[in-house]
């Protein structure tokens, strides 16, 4: 007898229990059996659904539809496949980014990424006409298309480098708002493409795109916003954080310092950091740090002071200083 069937003989009466007899006469075991059989219906319905891919497909949509989305595969760069004929693949790509049936958008974002992987220069030409068309399909609430295009997008970023700038506004808008939604398999594709960028797009043409949203009025944007700035300025380098003005680097840290997500507390945190780790090395000399400690942070107070607010400084400097105690006691 299963649990769910001992749940509902529990609330009949002492007396029905025991005679094993409802008020009408009818016997228990009926029912029990009854019970028993629609929960194993749910438990396999139940089992079903932990293995079927994440759909979007509402009870109105027929069930050749719901069948498609079974077609659908999510492939790998690394496993895509160079297209049969480029020549009538590059003639009909645009019609099929077009197209109102959603399959065959995901086939055509396919055919987008193996062009962008095996013959990026084929494609260039049409470039400017194709990214809108995947932004196009990124914002479409089908999470199986969504999905694709923004896989096609880390695959352009990946194939294009810093030729992808002037149109990224849009694409970057869209990939922080997808990897800060509640869809975990869209988040990590989002995430994936995010990590794609800053991996191929030179950080002092990302950091100016990156810094607006920042300031975002949602936390979550912000939060990934910041964490995309961390990485970015971790592949600056010294001299790259002189260049781009490492003041203005440390009054973006302090600004998320106190933000609402810890995500971005941590990212504000870890660029904190590697900011004060290349303002020693950049202004203290070796005769100074040798000789004491105390011109270190007392340049650093005072670089922080001059930049900051007061209380923005003094959250810094408490970060740091934290950090600075930690190696002393752990060394």
């Amino acid at each position: 007898m299963s649990e769910v069937a001992l749940g509902d003989v529990s609330k009949l009466p002492e007396s029905e229990r025991i005679n094993g007899t409802s008020n009408n006469g009818n016997s228990v075991k009926p029912v029990t059996e009854t019970m028993e059989g629609n929960a194993g219906e749910k438990l396999n319905k139940k089992m079903a659904s932990m293995v079927d891919p994440p759909t979007d497909i509402d009870s109105s949509e027929n069930s050749g539809e719901a069948a498609a989305i079974l077609e659908i595969e999510y492939i790998e760069s690394e496993n895509l496949k160079d297209v049969e004929d480029v020549e009538n693949c590059l003639k009909t790509l645009l019609s099929g980014l077009n197209s109102k049936d959603w399959v065959s958008v995901c086939d055509a974002l396919n055919n987008v990424r193996r062009l962008s992987i095996y013959h990026k220069e084929a494609i260039v030409g049409i470039l400017s006409d194709v990214i809108p068309l995947i932004l196009k399909s990124m914002k479409n609430p089908r999470s199986a298309l969504c999905k694709t295009a923004i896989m096609t997008s880390a695959d352009i970023f990946k194939a294009y480098n810093d030729d992808i700038i002037d149109s990224l506004d849009p694409l970057l808008v869209q990939l922080l708002l997808k990897s800060s939604q509640d869809k975990r398999f869209v988040c990590e594709a989002a995430d994936s493409a995010l990590i794609a960028l800053n991996s191929s797009v030179s950080p002092l043409l990302l950091l100016p795109k990156l810094q607006p949203h920042i300031k975002n009025k949602n936390p979550r944007i912000r939060a990934k916003a910041s964490v995309c700035i961390s990485r970015s300025v971790r592949r600056l380098g010294v001299d790259g954080i002189e260049s781009f003005g490492i003041d203005k680097l440390v009054q973006i840290g302090a600004s998320q310092l106190n933000d609402k997500l810890p995500e971005s507390r941590d990212a504000a945190r870890t660029l904190l950091l590697e900011l004060h780790s290349v303002f020693e090395k950049s202004h203290v000399t070796t005769e100074a740090s040798a000789v004491s400690e105390e011109p270190v942070i007392a340049s650093w107070e005072h670089f922080c002071q001059s930049k900051l607010s007061p209380l923005n400084a003094q959250d810094v400097l408490r970060v740091t200083n934290t950090a600075r105690a930690g190696l002393v006691l752990g060394s």
